[in-house]
């Protein structure tokens, strides 16, 4: 069977070997006509959209010629210049404002401010507005109305509209008599877009003002500046305000084609996207037909040899991603339906291995946690709880009766220490108790060095709240005073950070003897062993910490180390903020 395969394999290699020249002669002639083709598009269509730029800019004209109407009306602008408002004057701009309102159809809402009476005189279409959409109108101010646009795009209650603001000037004085906007739908300028396209394959956008303002789009797809600015387009010009580059829109490769203009000073850029596979269609239909007579002849093989060769490096590919995520220790390997044949059988084999190791690594990783717990709570039942704290609050009951306060403070605070510690049923607290309960660790610590030991406890209030496992704290502050300061200079600082965002950030930050790279290095190995701490490798601190951490949060819990002995050695945990908390 495995020579038949070889011999399967050879065929093909020669049937390919045959079948490459003729392939490559149906490419390049493919290639040459698809380029062709793609030059005579473009001149096209570039023809097309300056006849649609034009057409455009009749239409802009109109509206413009439309907001200036009110300087041929000599009586309008003779009110326009009274200061004080009277009911001749508020008659006859209403009426002269429902005029422009009613001379077409895609005006939707007329507003205007008068600049010397500072009445204001509103019209809007009550079917397209329930109200006037004051946050959408130009400012009342007089003097904010230079820095105004002449025309932008507005957006009221899901709808766009072509705004133009024209400042009602007495020329040649320079006297601004009043602020008029038209607010304009965009049926017409839809319509004028359709004239420019074949919906079935192309999209039209068009852009005015410096910053791109979205006039108009063929489609429901989002705006394209975004897409422009960070891909840089490679432009390639073939004039003076025409060019075109190549790109994807919505996963479509195709051809960017561009026009620019301007009317009034305002920039009216026009692009036009156009799918490679539309424009490629003539050439591949010559390359189908130079084609079919080859595809014919090589159907069978080629289908023969596709599944064959599917259906065996497939699966044994598969096989090999899973072997690399179980190297990397991802044991969740990739699903598939198991065959029947020796492929099959090796795959199934694999699954029930990877299973059984995963559960035997979680099983020894358990078993390893259990014992260091049961360890940590053998040693602190040790001692009996009831007679300890009885025994503490008769010292603390003398120290009170001879007026020695101190004394008796620092046994309350080793009462609640011991009562913290030896709490066996509770396995999380707020991290409000981890604080208190290390404030009295401190304050007893403090007491004994004296003024060789200082410390600081900043925490965020929100971050008092969030639930975390119990004793992770003091390990951490007792290697910092034991390891850090006790072998280091005998005195130092020792400064608790607690930040709380998306996830809780603690750090512990002491200027003791610290550690050095090997040492570091040596933590971050012992932490990636895939087992439990081993008691024999010392004590509970800071790898006990970090396990019990992993095992509770998984992967997404981190941590961080640094250290630059007697300046700053600092022990980050970045904890995510679970659904308890």
């Amino acid at each position: 069977m495995y020579k038949r395969s070889l011999f399967v394999k050879l065929l093909v290699w020669t049937l390919l070997a045959t079948a490459i020249p003729f392939i490559c002669s149906n490419l390049i002639s493919y290639r040459s006509t698809s380029a062709s083709l793609q030059e005579n598009m473009i001149e096209l269509n570039q023809k097309t959209m300056n006849i649609g730029m034009e057409n455009m800019k009749k239409y802009l004209q109109e509206l413009n010629q439309l907001s200036v109407s009110w300087y041929y009306d000599p009586n309008m602008l003779s009110y326009l210049w009274l200061e004080k408002p009277s009911f001749d004057q508020d008659t006859y701009i209403d009426r002269q404002l429902s005029y422009l309102f009613s001379s077409r159809s895609e005006i939707k809402l007329v507003n205007f401010y008068s600049g010397m009476s500072g009445q204001k005189y509103t019209k809007f279409n009550y079917s397209v507005f329930s109200a006037v959409p004051r946050q959408v109108l130009p400012t009342e101010r007089k003097e904010d109305w230079t820095s105004v646009p002449e025309y932008e795009m507005k957006q009221v209650n899901g709808e766009r509209f072509l705004t133009i603001n024209k400042k009602m000037i007495d020329y040649p004085k320079p006297n601004v008599l009043g602020l008029l906007s038209i607010y304009f739908s965009l049926d017409e300028i839809e319509r004028l877009g359709r004239q420019l396209l074949d919906p079935s394959h192309e999209t039209v956008f068009l852009f005015m003002n410096n910053n791109k303002e979205l006039l108009y789009t063929s489609s429901g797809l989002p705006d394209i500046r975004n897409m422009l600015e960070d891909e840089k387009p490679d432009l390639r010009m073939t004039g003076e305000r025409q060019g075109y580059w190549y790109g994807q829109l919505d996963g479509k490769k195709g051809v960017f084609i561009t026009v620019a203009d301007q009317y009034l000073n305002v920039p009216l850029t026009m692009i036009k996207f156009i799918p490679s596979d539309f424009i490629n269609q003539a050439a591949r239909r010559t390359l189908d037909q130079s084609m079919a007579i080859q595809i014919i002849a090589f159907a069978v093989i080629i289908l023969f040899t596709f599944i064959l060769s599917y259906s065996t490096i497939a699966p044994i590919k598969r096989l090999i991603r899973n072997m690399t995520r179980v190297e990397i220790g991802q044991f969740d390997v990739e699903q598939f339906k198991t065959r029947e044949d020796e492929i099959g059988i090796l795959e199934l084999r694999f699954q029930t291995m990877v299973r059984n190791l995963k559960d035997m690594i979680f099983r020894e990783y358990q078993q390893r946690i259990e014992i260091s717990t049961a360890q940590l709570k053998m040693l602190q039942a040790q001692i009996n709880p009831h007679f300890l704290y009885n025994t503490l609050q008769s010292i603390g009951t003398i120290a009170l009766r001879h007026r020695v306060d101190e004394i008796s403070d620092k046994i309350s605070q080793l009462g609640a220490i011991l009562r913290y510690s030896m709490d066996f049923h509770t396995e999380t607290v707020y991290l409000q108790k981890e604080i208190e309960h290390i404030e009295h660790y401190l304050s007893l610590q403090e007491s004994r060095f004296k003024s060789k030991l200082f410390y600081s406890i900043e925490c965020e209030p929100a971050a008092l709240k969030v639930m975390v496992p119990k004793m992770i704290l003091q390990p951490l502050v007792e290697n910092s005073i034991i390891h850090g300061i006790e072998n280091g200079l005998g005195a130092g600082t020792v400064h608790l950070d607690i930040h709380l965002d998306r996830t809780l950030t603690i750090r512990i930050i002491d200027n003791g003897k610290g550690m050095d790279y090997n040492e570091i290095e040596q933590v971050k190995l012992r932490f990636a062993e895939p087992q439990a701490y081993k008691q024999d490798a010392g004590g509970i601190g800071l790898i006990n910490v970090l396990q019990r951490l992993r095992l509770k949060y998984g992967d997404s819990f981190t941590w961080q180390i640094s250290s630059k002995p007697y300046e700053k050695t600092e022990i980050a945990f970045i904890i995510p903020i679970q659904e308890e908390s």
